[in-house]
């Protein structure tokens, strides 16, 4: 079995209860004819409502908001979301909609752009575990925008946050792994699909309208896997929130497209993936949701290291650990997790981001690992290479990717071992309501007033009963 059988396998039945044998079963369909697919979607797009959703739905799909939003502030001054504004600034039309975290203001384009960088440039927003997509970047801005130029409610706001999601995270299902084992990015590639399909209903676009968005979206893939530990990669999610919009304003004025955008011969998925699966697109759609198994970050790096990082905190705070104690730290991963996350010396905080070591390393000297112990100060810090020198990693593919073996040797002759089964902020070990908010806060300090930054959360919590969700956008602004 090569890796991208195996990882797609794992995923999947560990994250989303299905069995080995069941995969298989579908794997076997993966290239069967298919049509309508792109036209069953759209028509599922714009039919279906809130009322369809239930309460645990609803709450994740705030949940994904608060964890975004808190992202998109933390982000807004980083040294991408500083150059692209100075660059596009000059060019942008008039001031239609909020930039988190900052004063000015962008017309509604650029205006979901920048939120969609600046969410993702920590890497500490949301994934999909089964695709490794991060849903809420390019949906979310381009609604956050979209929504202080066209009024909406707080609950057809989440609603089309909530079909945005569904949207994208289904397309992925259909190609993942081989997609982004070719080296797309799936976060850009997928995230248009879903700008497109929320944008469009907050514009009311017709079925056929829809249609005619989701091929517009299909002509605008974004995003290499060779641009991760760049500004570039921050790009992804808000090039695809811009291109969503802007087949959703096209669309509706009646520009058209292929209706077999999705499965035509020379479509999307044909094009851009050596398998695919629709059966993941249109099956049980609006009965069972992608969108309910999103999960949220407690540490902004690569998801796969997280394992590992929850292993050394446990350590360090169960056995009162200081560096100077320590001989070596082995570690026991995920085969991902070295070989998207294998920087054995990475010399800023955007390469560590890529480093399971030096998040090994921080785990054990801080007790946490959050953006603070992911900058450039701290990995070209003395005490930090020192035990960053001394962790040593291995792949055992026996673990999932939720998974890792930590065995911390002291210099006393001690030997401490710690597994992890499911780690932190994962579909089975989520991270609670009060861990959101405590990141949030954390993220926003510095950027926004105490008081503002939690009456910005609340009305993410809010969000339902907002009668203009795009009062959450100018709360944010600075």
């Amino acid at each position: 079995m090569d890796r991208r059988d195996f990882v797609g396998i794992v995923a999947f039945a560990g994250l989303a209860g299905g069995s080995t044998q069941e995969l298989r079963a579908q794997d076997a369909v993966q290239d069967s004819p298919a049509t309508d697919v792109t036209r069953r979607l759209a028509h599922w797009i714009v039919t279906s409502g809130p009322d369809e959703t239930t309460p645990a739905l609803r709450k994740e799909a705030v949940r994904t908001l608060l964890n975004w939003v808190g992202c998109a502030v933390g982000g807004s001054h980083s040294e991408a979301v500083n150059m692209t504004l100075s660059a596009l600034l000059p060019f942008s039309g008039p001031g239609q909609a909020s930039v988190f975290g900052r004063k000015e203001r962008l017309d509604v384009m650029n205006a979901a752009l920048a939120n969609g960088m600046s969410s993702h440039v920590f890497d500490f927003d949301d994934t999909h575990l089964r695709t490794i997509i991060h849903p809420a970047g390019p949906v979310a801005a381009a609604l956050v925008a979209l929504a202080e130029y066209k009024p909406i409610s707080g609950r057809e706001f989440l609603y089309a946050l909530t079909v945005g999601i569904e949207t994208e995270c289904r397309i992925g299902n259909a190609v993942y792994p081989n997609h982004y084992d070719a080296g797309w990015h799936i976060t850009g590639t997928t995230g248009v699909f879903g700008a497109a399909a929320a944008a469009g209903r907050v514009l009311g676009l017709s079925e056929q309208q829809m249609l005619w968005a989701i091929g517009l979206a299909a002509v605008q893939p974004v995003g290499l896997k060779e641009m991760f530990g760049t500004m570039t990669k921050a790009f992804h999610p808000g090039r695809a929130a811009q291109n969503g919009l802007t087949a959703a304003f096209l669309a509706s004025k009646n520009f058209n497209s292929s209706e077999q955008a999705l499965e035509g011969k020379a479509g999307w998925a044909n094009t851009l993936s050596t398998k695919r699966n629709y059966a993941e697109i249109t099956d049980n759609l609006g009965k069972t949701w992608e969108a309910a198994l999103n999960t949220y970050k407690p540490f902004p790096c690569g998801i796969v290291m997280h394992p590992s990082i929850d292993a050394c905190i446990q350590l360090r705070n169960e056995h009162s650990l200081k560096p100077a104690q320590i001989e070596r730290i082995e570690l026991r991963v995920h085969p991902l997790a070295l070989e998207l996350n294998g920087k054995k010396t990475p010399q800023s905080g955007a390469e560590a981001k890529y480093s399971v070591y030096h998040g090994a390393a921080v785990a054990i000297i801080f007790g946490m690992a959050g953006e603070k112990q992911f900058s450039d100060r701290v990995v070209g810090d003395s005490a930090t290479i020192m035990v960053r020198d001394h962790v040593t990693a291995v792949a055992d593919s026996s673990l999932k990717e939720e998974q890792a073996h930590a065995t911390v040797l002291l210099k006393d002759g001690r030997r401490l071992e710690k597994f992890i089964e499911n780690a932190i902020g994962s579909v089975k070990n989520p991270m609670t309501d009060a861990m959101l908010e405590a990141k949030f806060l954390d993220l926003a300090d510095g950027v926004l007033p105490q008081g503002k930054a939690k009456r910005l959360m609340d009305l993410c919590w809010k969000v339902e009963t907002l009668p203009n969700a795009g009062n959450i956008a100018k709360a944010g602004a600075a």
